[in-house]
């Protein structure tokens, strides 16, 4: 007699108890489980020939890990097999949640002591988006966060950038500094020649209203470049 293969594993109820993922979670902690895991839970089921981690390592290769599935478009997302709008929704709603959860507790405003500081506080989303925004950090004299606030979308560029709109909402909340951020659609964060140029004036109009500006960054696709680390338009 052949000895039979064995069967494979399409659903989440075939796996034993101690491999599903939410009786992982229970015993021990979200943070134990993969991103695909993770994705699964949201799913609840897979489909023929795929249990639910599996769609959910499908969806991180497909889309570039987590940050992806975060760019994703919407509709992109939902046309992938076995997710629809109902589990794209899921998907995008846990995303933004864990977006958001970042942002909460004002009572415990985070301190920027390095480039790396600030690059934490908006490279999750601000990676994500499809077009130029430029947002202001704004700081007390101990370096914590006061709010960051947007300023332009669009083209980042010497001839557009209004200087005095960069410090305005700093003057306005009394900021003793500032850090600046915009990202890059493209992915890559190398700064452009406007890019220093709008540095350089950003920089010499702060020392004009007494307002200090400590960086100018640019975020990519998972990574992000510091002019002032790099003395590009800071003097």
């Amino acid at each position: 007699m052949t000895e039979q293969e064995p069967r494979p594993t399409y659903r989440i109820a075939d796996l034993h108890a101690s491999d599903r993922p939410r009786e992982r979670l229970a015993s021990l902690g979200a943070q134990a489980l993969s991103s695909a895991e993770l994705i699964a839970i949201l799913l609840r089921v897979g489909v023929k020939g795929e249990n639910a981690v599996a769609v959910g390592q499908r969806l991180l290769n497909k889309f570039g890990g987590l940050s992806g599935l975060h760019r994703a478009p919407f509709a992109e997302l939902k046309k992938q097999h076995g997710i629809a709008e109902a589990k794209a929704a899921q998907i995008k709603a846990a995303i933004e949640l864990g977006r958001r959860l970042t942002l909460e507790s004002p009572e415990e405003r985070p301190t920027i002591n390095s480039p790396a500081d600030a690059a934490a506080l908006v490279a999750y989303e601000m990676s994500a988006l499809e077009q130029e925004h430029l947002r202001v950090i704004l700081l007390d004299r101990r370096n914590r966060v006061l709010e960051t606030v947007e300023v332009y979308k669009g083209s980042v560029n010497s001839s557009q950038v209004r200087v005095g709109e960069i410090f305005k909402e700093a003057v306005r909340k009394n900021a003793s500094a500032i850090i600046v951020i915009h990202n890059h659609p493209s992915g890559d964060p190398t700064p452009s020649p406007d890019d220093v140029a709008v540095t350089r004036a950003i920089v010499q109009a702060g020392k004009l209203l007494d307002v200090d500006v400590l960086d100018h960054m640019v975020i990519g696709h998972g990574k992000w470049v510091s002019l002032k680390e790099r003395g590009l338009g800071f003097v």
